[in-house]
């Protein structure tokens, strides 16, 4: 899909997601999303048949699509989820190369670039590159196949902590602290960086979205 005009029109509704141009329980109209996006409403009808089938965006009969509004008790099994299958891809992620690290600092790099011009749309879109650089390396596809899904998923909720300054710059320390446990090979050391990474109180989100978001990350 990648490439195509139905990629392309998921990776934009994503960005919109992200940059929360589009909110949790907001409809979605195609025409308006075709005219947003200069493009006819064909791939857009099928890009938000793939973002249905991610959790991304729900389809009510005789109504239309919204974007996905989950509750505070699905925010938590969300991050239950994360934790048992982040978990376990850290645990089978080999020991990174000179070549490895080095791109996770320069990433890490632009993330605090980004962090510090509260530029949140592009902190989101390099922390999950960050993550999943990481997560792939497992080669546990089918897993990291379902992280992503949920980190999809949740993007509009967990975006929303970019916007404070503590936040971006704990998240800029802590990703550091596990490029080092990777560097040293200290399986279990990365598994608790990413737990407390994962693990915040939970902070109120606006109105609109209608859920508390139970972690930081």
């Amino acid at each position: 899909m990648a490439g195509t005009s139905v990629g392309r029109a998921v990776d934009q509704i994503r960005r919109m997601l992200r940059s929360q141009e589009l909110l949790p329980g907001q409809p979605l109209r195609q025409e308006a999303l075709a005219e947003r996006l200069g493009m006819s409403r064909v791939p857009i009808r099928e890009a938000l048949k793939s973002l249905e089938a991610e959790g991304v965006v729900r389809h009510q009969p005789n109504v239309g699509y919204a974007v996905t509004r989950l509750s505070s008790d699905e925010l938590q099994q969300s991050y239950l989820m994360r934790a048992a299958l982040e978990s376990t891809v850290l645990r089978r992620v080999p020991q990174f190369s000179d070549a490895q690290l080095v791109d996770l600092r320069e990433l890490n790099r632009n993330i605090e670039a980004a962090a510090e011009a509260t530029d949140v749309l592009r902190m989101t879109e390099l922390d999950h590159d960050f993550h999943f650089v990481i997560f792939r390396s497992s080669r546990l596809d089918l897993i990291v196949d379902e992280i992503e899904r949920i980190w999809t998923m949740t993007e509009p909720y967990r975006s929303v902590h970019f916007y404070d300054q503590g936040a971006r710059r704990r998240l800029v320390r802590e990703q550091r602290m596990l490029i080092d446990a990777l560097r040293k090979g200290e399986t279990a050391t990365a598994i608790s960086i990413m737990d407390a990474h994962r693990n915040r109180p939970a902070l109120p989100l606006p109105a609109t979205f209608g859920a508390a978001i139970p972690s930081a990350r």
